[in-house]
């Protein structure tokens, strides 16, 4: 429960991230959804270590850096289904990233649980 609240608040600041670059810089819509990913997934591990697995390892470093390693699979798996979706299959792009969001959001969970909290 405390990972799906955690993943609606970084969606929150990936899709604000995201339409501030697109919409009001006019940066490219694909860097622009890559910024959010980035400046959400950053986020999300705060309140991750924090509030959903209560987690206090000193090496926060070498945490991070696991965090990180999780969050740029999970930007290609996003990118990916992202432009799939909004290129091939035609749909708004709004839409696309939250479908995207939708699929990442199985690897971001497993891989943190798994390989950056464990």
């Amino acid at each position: 429960m405390r990972f799906g609240v955690a993943g609606f608040i970084g969606m929150l600041i990936d899709f604000s991230v995201t339409y501030f670059f697109k919409e009001l810089l006019k940066a490219h819509k694909y860097l622009s959804s890559a910024m959010g990913f980035i400046i959400s997934a950053t986020a999300n591990y705060f309140i991750n270590r924090a509030w959903t697995f209560h987690n206090n390892d000193p090496g926060i470093l070498i945490q991070y850096s696991k965090f990180i390693v999780v969050a740029l699979v999970g930007l290609g798996i996003n990118t990916s289904v992202l432009y799939y979706v909004h290129h091939y299959k035609k749909q708004n792009f709004y839409l696309a990233k939250l479908m995207a969001t939708g699929v990442t959001v199985f690897w971001n969970f497993a891989g943190n649980l798994l390989f950056t909290f464990s």
